[in-house]
């Protein structure tokens, strides 16, 4: 899953940034997700404080309440690992956002070859997405790409016959089978139990007398069987 946040105050650019995201993306077979604001409110920074998958802002420098600049220095103190595109029509500030070493993808005018520009920074932040350590695969018609990072494990459903992928943000319930899935992932997961791999990076604590193991979200889990606790001891 792909999340595009795009901030513009003014509403033909969004209708615009919406329009070249949606075409670009149906030629791709990459799930996607439009986030949409015409400012940098509430609602927008909660998005940014929320845990999710590889995000791509596309932000304008200036609105009414606030600057482009403030919000990506918010963001890059929490999340450095998002692309940053900056869309405006201010070409006198290309130096301040160089100055200011925000980590971002591209600095695009919005009125020379804005369009062109668009597409090619689309094209180079879904680059860094593959560069990094993902598990893909279709099921039912739908590509998942998923950071290797944001699982914390994987279990099996024997009632509906169906694995289920527990990340920070979301539970995806797909039809392969749990060593299929078992084969995509590095050496750091391990397998606790017949029925669940964890991502050992993200566990902090297993009691074995009670085989819960914790992970760094607060969450836990007990499928732990006496097998297979060694690989977390």
């Amino acid at each position: 899953m792909v999340n595009f946040v795009v901030c513009d105050d003014e509403a033909k650019y969004r209708n615009f940034v919406d329009r070249v995201i949606t075409a670009y993306m149906m030629k791709n077979e990459i799930d996607y997700q439009i986030h949409m604001f015409n400012d940098y409110d509430k609602s927008f920074m909660d998005l940014v404080g929320k845990k999710m998958p590889f995000k791509i802002y596309i932000l304008d420098i200036e609105t009414p309440t606030r600057s482009g600049l403030d919000v990506a220095r918010i963001i890059r103190n929490k999340d450095v690992d998002s692309v940053i595109i900056f869309l405006t029509g201010h070409q006198e500030l290309s130096q301040i956002v160089i100055k200011h070493e925000f980590l971002f993808l591209s600095f695009i005018n919005k009125f020379d070859e804005c369009e062109e520009r668009l597409i090619l920074s689309i094209e180079k932040a879904l680059q860094v997405l593959k560069a990094k350590k993902t598990i893909r695969f279709k099921d039912n018609g739908i590509v998942y790409t998923l950071a290797l990072d944001d699982i914390l494990y994987v279990t099996k459903d024997s009632v509906e016959r169906k694995c289920i992928i527990k990340t920070d943000y979301a539970e995806f319930k797909v039809s392969k089978a749990l060593n299929e899935i078992e084969e995509m992932l590095s050496g750091s997961f391990a397998k606790t139990h017949r029925a669940c791999i964890v991502n050992k990076k993200r566990v902090v604590s297993f009691s074995k007398p009670k085989k819960i193991i914790v992970f760094d979200n607060g969450e836990s889990i007990d499928l732990v069987s006496t097998r297979f606790e060694g690989e977390l001891i």
